[in-house]
């Protein structure tokens, strides 16, 4: 089997670079100048919503199938954002990769959650050797690679379904339920800026983790539209989820999973 990894992202402004390009004033704390900075591009007509060399990674989301079963996490052990610890996930991330070469699969990963981990991995001096192989050490990376837009060892299911073209993009949630899906549950990820500063990370941890197990589930569905498993085989990758998702439940070192979990498989089965 080859190793699938589900990604996703969840990113907060990087203040610490705002100040260091003189946006935000050392005497103004750090949600009066992110505040500050936004209220400004909206002046400009901009996007209140930082550009990608700007956010800096709270969270990233894994969901891992490989032939001992199927894992969920987000990487890390620190909940904070500081440079060791968004350099700590980083350097996880890339280390899968290196160790495992997966198919990578996200949505939206190749527009927002990939240019976000390429400016980041740069900023922090992190390795992604096997990541931007284009061909150079692997020949079989020449022909399908993780950066190319239109091959398929990364798999943005967004990009895909809607043809490379953003007037056809759908967001997960509205595809997860019409699939018969959870979808989103918990924190909305244009809240997560405010959720940091009140330091709600196992909550916008959880709500990440689902996000990657709906993406993994649409996979599976796009696998039978492909033609690579056949419908009867995607509901045996389904248990296997769901019986996993039932052990996280009772994993007494993250107390929010049990609840987070049992909503997930109570909505799916209502679907």
């Amino acid at each position: 089997m080859t190793p699938v990894l589900a990604f996703d992202l969840e990113t907060v402004p990087d203040v610490a670079g705002l100040r260091q390009l003189g946006q935000i004033p050392s005497d103004v704390s750090d949600a009066e100048g992110v505040e500050k900075v936004q209220a400004e591009r909206l002046e400009k007509g901009q996007s209140d919503f930082f550009p990608h060399y700007l956010q800096r990674i709270w969270v990233i989301g894994c969901a891992f199938r490989d032939d001992s079963g199927f894992h969920v996490r987000c990487l890390g052990d620190g909940s904070g954002t500081s440079d060791e610890e968004e350099t700590q996930r980083l350097r996880q991330f890339f280390g899968i990769i290196d160790k495992h070469s997966p198919q990578l699969i996200s949505w939206n990963g190749s527009g927002f959650d990939a240019p976000v981990l390429h400016h980041r991995a740069l900023v922090r001096g992190c390795m992604g050797h096997r990541y931007f192989d284009n061909g150079d050490d692997d020949r079989d990376f020449k022909y399908n690679n993780y950066l190319s837009r239109y091959h398929t060892r990364h798999l943005d299911l967004m990009d895909v379904l809607s043809n490379f073209t953003g007037r056809a993009n759908a967001p997960l949630d509205a595809m997860s339920q019409l699939c018969g899906l959870p979808g989103k549950l918990g924190e909305d990820g244009a809240k997560v800026w405010q959720a940091c500063l009140e330091n709600r990370y196992e909550q916008v941890a959880a709500y990440c983790e689902t996000d990657v197990v709906n993406t993994y589930l649409l996979y599976l569905r796009f696998r039978v539209m492909r033609g690579d498993l056949s419908e009867a085989q995607r509901r045996e990758e389904d248990e296997v989820v769901r019986a996993a998702l039932t052990k996280l439940i009772g994993d007494s070192s993250r107390p929010l999973q049990g609840a987070h979990w049992t909503r997930f498989l109570q909505a799916w089965s209502n679907q």
